[in-house]
């Protein structure tokens, strides 16, 4: 492996966790962080939460497990090439949806109209307060204890109201500060993998077709290069390889604009990176057709009327789920029960986000169907 450029994170200039331990024998921080995340529970439950498509509408639909780890994939690559720290990278991508409910983005919604009067819902927070809390594995502390790097990467959006509730968290976005390279690497491999395999999901469960993708300049570029090249190509083989040379095209813009803005902006440590301008990023022509693609699926897979039934359909369970167990907490099991009542709808929503998408949907069988136990 390269040496790691100055500017980054590095156990050397890590700000440590937040109850000092000693360090390992045979691994950096960041590896202990990463593996410590691989064995909580909230990553194994990702196998079983799903991105657009419910778990149980087909076996080979991406979940958040298969997500988070071509997330890693992706901004490993990424961080090589620009001399950043892997593993790092590797423990955020890993750690960045551990927050989410069952269903995608319908649950995280119906969740934050649930919690509206009670501070609302946000899977990037929900995804800090496993991690530093729900998890409970260590005899010597709650939560996972990770470095400070890793946790702030796992933040990638924040009011200034839950900001001034982080404490050192919640300074960037107070002050408009930057995170780190390695935390902003992970935000854009986040959108690089969901918004080029949400393209792959939507044309297997033909909910978009080919067709329609002839209209989104970046994959009609590579589509047409392709049946150009191979004219007798299967249809499966066609998009597979589409898709895959969208992702290097992404990839490889950003990693080469990212490096001319590191050079244009000369950050020496990570304190500069902070105190700079956002440094990773498309150049403007890759950003347009990453918009384009973003555009593309929420009209026509986001909103088609399939999804929307779906959609509908998870929001009442959980809707229902978490106003029959603020209503009378003595049906939660005890571990959610709160011992003095202050954070009782709390409790609820770390019970109600925690259930994988067939639990959920099995739970609310249990509740509300006649003869269910």
């Amino acid at each position: 492996m390269a040496e790691l450029a100055p500017y980054a994170v590095s156990d050397n200039n890590s700000r440590g966790r937040r109850h000092p331990e000693n360090a390992a024998v045979h691994r950096s921080e960041f590896q202990r962080d990463r593996d410590r995340i691989v064995h909580s529970t909230a990553f194994r439950r990702l196998e079983y939460k799903t991105q657009v498509f419910v778990n149980h509408e087909g076996d080979l639909f991406r979940t958040r497990l298969t997500h988070s780890l071509e997330v890693a994939q992706i901004g490993r690559s990424i961080a090589r090439a620009l001399r950043l720290n892997e593993d790092l990278v590797e423990a955020i991508s890993l750690a960045h949806d551990l927050g989410h409910t069952p269903f995608g983005h319908a649950g995280q919604e119906a969740l934050h109209r649930c919690m509206r009067d009670f501070g609302g819902f946000e899977h990037n927070l929900q995804s800090l307060r496993i991690v530093d809390f729900l998890e409970q594995r260590y005899a010597a502390f709650e939560g996972l204890n990770l470095c400070f790097e890793t946790r702030e990467g796992i933040i990638k959006h924040c009011g200034l109201e839950n900001a001034r509730q982080l404490g050192e968290l919640g300074e960037r976005f107070i002050k408009r500060q930057q995170p780190s390279l390695e935390a902003q690497i992970c935000n854009l491999a986040d959108e690089i993998a969901y918004n080029n395999h949400d393209v792959d999901d939507g044309l297997r469960a033909g909910l978009i077709s080919l067709q329609q993708l002839e209209a989104v300049g970046l994959f009609a570029r590579y589509l047409n290069e392709l049946r150009r090249i191979y004219p007798g190509l299967t249809e499966r083989r066609l998009i597979h390889e589409t898709v895959r040379r969208m992702i290097n095209a992404l990839v490889c813009d950003l990693i080469d604009n990212t490096a001319a803005n590191i050079a244009r902006h000369s950050p020496r440590s990570v304190e500069d990176v902070r105190g700079g301008p956002p440094l990773v990023g498309f150049s403007d022509d890759f950003n347009r057709a990453q918009q384009e693609i973003k555009r593309f699926l929420r009209e026509n897979l986001y909103q088609h009327y399939l999804v929307l039934r779906m959609t509908h359909k998870a929001q009442r369970i959980i809707s229902d789920l978490f106003r029959a167990f603020t209503e009378n907490p003595a049906l939660l099991p005890p571990q959610f029960v709160a011992q003095d009542g202050g954070e009782q709808t709390r409790r609820v929503a770390d019970y109600v986000a925690g259930m994988t998408d067939r639990y959920a949907i099995k739970e609310h069988r249990r509740m509300f169907a006649i003869g269910e136990t």
